[in-house]
């Protein structure tokens, strides 16, 4: 009788409900987003973030009715923040892996996109597609799946040298440490766009890169909802839009926009 009566005082809580604490129950929103990758996630020039994952992020909570607070992160944190509740959401240009699956939970992809390459320009006969990378140092950002989806399921010998971010990527690059960058087209577009940067992009677009938002797992109707505003983001020309501004320019195809085929909230 104890119980029951507990269970009835904080029914409004949740108890016994068997529903898993999700986002959707808040008013404000931890937002977890990386500074580092230009025209994708990046700091202000008077404050705050900018950016095309912003720009997404800000429409699809302000249609859930939500207020964002920020947390900028590394790439090797995108996890974590959310296995120990530091964050609520990931938007870090994170894409779905069998492992990540493993811990969270994804809602999307919100775009789908592919691997592209850039090279010094001296080496951009050398480098045309992926296999040219074997016996080549290429940089791996913690945290990241790159690398390793180049080497391991492509079956290409490269050699793959850790880094904490990209503007490392660009330095090693640049003094001749490693001798490519490969990470998803949107990133590399971005960093080329970096002053003093002069990188070949080689074309060849290949592995295809889910980009996705991270989620606690078990939040199934903070996925769901999500999803709904995906939709709609593209349905009333958001989607195009953002992508035109922020990726219009950089060479990377985006005649078909259309709803990404989602993960479905589990």
């Amino acid at each position: 009788m104890g119980r029951l009566l507990i269970c009835l005082l904080v029914l409004l809580t949740g108890c016994g409900t068997g529903r898993a604490e999700s986002f959707m129950d808040k008013d404000e929103v931890v937002v977890a987003l990386r500074s580092d990758v230009p025209l994708i996630s990046f700091a202000g020039r008077q404050g705050g973030y900018d950016g095309f994952n912003v720009e997404v992020a800000e429409y699809l909570l302000s249609r859930l009715g939500k207020r964002i607070r920020w947390l900028e992160i590394q790439a090797g944190d995108q996890l974590s923040v959310l296995t120990r509740k530091r964050a609520d959401l990931v938007f870090a240009h994170m894409s779905i892996t069998a492992e990540r699956k493993k811990v969270i939970d994804f809602a999307g992809p919100y775009h789908v996109d592919f691997q592209d390459i850039a090279v010094r320009p001296a080496d951009k006969e050398a480098v045309r597609d992926v296999r040219d990378l074997a016996g080549r140092r290429i940089c791996w950002v913690r945290g990241t799946n790159i690398a390793q989806r180049i080497i391991d399921e492509r079956g290409v010998k490269a050699t793959a040298v850790e880094a904490p971010d990209y503007d490392l990527c660009l330095k090693m690059i640049q003094d001749g440490r490693i001798d490519a960058i490969s990470t998803n087209a949107q990133i590399l577009a971005g960093l080329l766009t970096r002053p003093g940067v002069d990188l070949h992009l080689v074309g060849a677009t290949f592995n295809e890169q889910r980009t996705s938002i991270g989620v606690r797992k078990g939040d199934v109707a903070g996925c769901e909802a999500l999803n709904r505003a995906i939709t709609a983001m593209y349905q009333d020309g958001t989607a195009r839009r953002l992508l035109d501004k922020w990726f219009g320019a950089s060479g990377i195809d985006l005649s078909v926009v259309a709803v990404p085929q989602f993960e479905g909230c589990s």
